[in-house]
């Protein structure tokens, strides 16, 4: 929803978002390196400006904002070898190949690193990639990860508990055992944060390495039958239980902060009374309970 205009201006960073030229955090990290004027000077962060009289240049670029523009929601499949970015220094393959295509110019909500594949949304909707980007609405991804050489029952439950990763411990994950082979196993791994290279480094905090790592899904959105490299634009249906997915994800959080401590005692595993019926020795979930 697009933030009402008064008579100080609305800030910088959400008319640059608004205007498809980054996400609001990537915005604010351009403002911050020197790289956006308003009116010949350079930008501060969190600056109000009228997007209709002040002069916004990005990089010398000067920035249209009085053109009404056609929002667009793409989800790719990303392939291995490709980084997430707009462009690369060092020249390697960047995602933004992959959708030259997109009649508007578009950016990444998030990002997948260059040894990771799957689904990778874009938009130039500043607004909505706040949203499905930002971790207070507890958007699930969904990864469907390879590890060597075996996953034992503590460390599938430490996964799905929460591992410290870069001094901070990760949020409670569902952790599923797929399929079990000789020196190799797959799981799915649900989180709800996006932390940078997040489910590799939880893997190696139990000491387990990574072979192939792929996200399958993104809230509603799944990746599907879309071939590496093609890219398609979100349904009307996929959008609108992304929105619903967030006000849930709202008001599920009101409702928290709102009861007393009443978690089960630490090790307390399944859903609440109704227990999960036992599942094949090569397929079980690990769920932290709240």
């Amino acid at each position: 929803m697009a933030e009402k205009k008064t008579n100080d201006g609305v800030r910088i960073q959400k008319v640059m978002a608004d205007n498809g030229v980054a996400s609001r955090r990537k915005s604010e990290e351009m403002i911050e390196a020197g790289l956006v004027t308003v009116n010949g000077r350079k930008a501060i962060l969190g600056q109000r400006v009228n997007p209709y009289r002040d002069l916004i240049a990005v990089d010398g670029q000067k920035l249209i904002t009085n053109v009404k523009k056609h929002r667009y929601y793409i989800a790719l499949n990303k392939p291995r070898g490709y980084v997430t970015t707009l462009n690369d220094e060092m020249d390697r393959k960047c995602v933004a190949e992959l959708v030259e295509n997109v009649p508007e110019r578009v950016y990444p909500i998030g990002r997948l690193d260059r040894n990771s594949e799957g689904l990778l949304l874009f938009t130039n909707d500043g607004e909505f990639a706040n949203q499905v980007m930002h971790p207070k609405f507890h958007i699930n991804k969904a990864y469907r990860v390879t590890v060597r050489p075996d996953v034992t029952d503590k460390q599938a439950m430490q996964l799905a508990e929460g591992v410290m990763v870069d001094g901070v411990r990760t949020a409670p994950a569902q952790v599923t055992v797929l399929t079990k082979e000789p020196g190799r196993v797959v799981m799915q791994i649900v989180i709800t944060e996006g932390r940078n290279r997040q489910i590799r480094k939880m893997c190696e905090a139990v000491g387990l390495e990574v072979a192939r790592l792929k996200r399958t899904s993104i809230g509603p959105v799944r990746l599907g039958m879309l071939q590496p490299g093609e890219w398609r634009e979100l349904t009307e249906p996929e959008l609108n239980a992304l929105g619903s997915s967030i006000r849930s994800a709202q008001q599920q959080a009101a409702a928290n902060s709102n009861k007393a401590k009443a978690s089960k005692p630490r090790g307390s595993w399944g859903s609440g009374n109704n227990r999960a019926e036992k599942k094949p020795a090569d397929k079980r979930t690990y769920k932290k309970v709240k």
